[in-house]
C-alpha cells in the first residue's frame, strides 16, 4: 500500500506561481511512476504531467508545457510539480497519483491505483 500526501496548494492570481509537493510513505518510491493530474469543476479528471521512475524523462499535456514542471527528489520520496504563469483555467483539483513497477508515466487516471487526496489550486483574474 502507498500513501499519498499532496500540498502547496492555494490562491493566487492570474501570472503567479505556486509550487506544489506531494510525499510518498509505504513502499519504495523509486519503482513508481508518478503523475499529476486536476480536475476543474464540472470537468473530468485530466492528465497534467507525468515523470519517470528515474526522473529522467517528463511528459505534460500541450496546456501546461513551457509553464509548469514535474520533477522528484527519490531521496525525499517525493514529487512537485511547479506551476509558473498560472491561469484562472488552471483553477482546479489537482492530484498526485502512483503507478507501481512501471518505468513510464500514463496519461489515464486507470493506470495509477494510488491517488492523493488533493489539493485545491484557485487562479483569480
Amino acid at each position: 500500500q502507498v500513501q499519498l500526501v499532496e500540498s502547496g496548494g492555494g490562491a493566487v492570481q492570474a501570472g503567479g506561481s505556486l509550487r506544489l509537493s506531494c510525499t510518498a510513505s509505504g513502499r519504495t518510491f523509486t519503482n513508481y511512476a508518478m503523475g499529476w493530474f486536476r480536475r476543474a469543476p464540472g470537468k473530468e479528471r485530466e492528465f497534467v504531467a507525468g515523470i519517470t521512475w528515474s526522473g529522467g524523462s517528463t511528459y505534460g499535456t500541450d496546456s501546461v508545457k513551457g509553464r509548469f514542471t514535474i520533477s522528484r527528489d527519490n531521496a525525499k520520496n517525493t514529487v512537485y510539480l511547479q506551476m509558473n504563469t498560472l491561469k484562472p483555467e488552471d483553477t482546479a483539483v489537482y492530484y498526485c497519483a502512483a503507478r507501481p513497477f512501471a518505468a513510464l508515466p500514463g496519461s489515464s487516471p486507470a493506470m495509477y491505483p494510488y491517488w492523493g487526496q488533493g489539493t485545491q489550486v484557485t487562479v483569480s483574474s
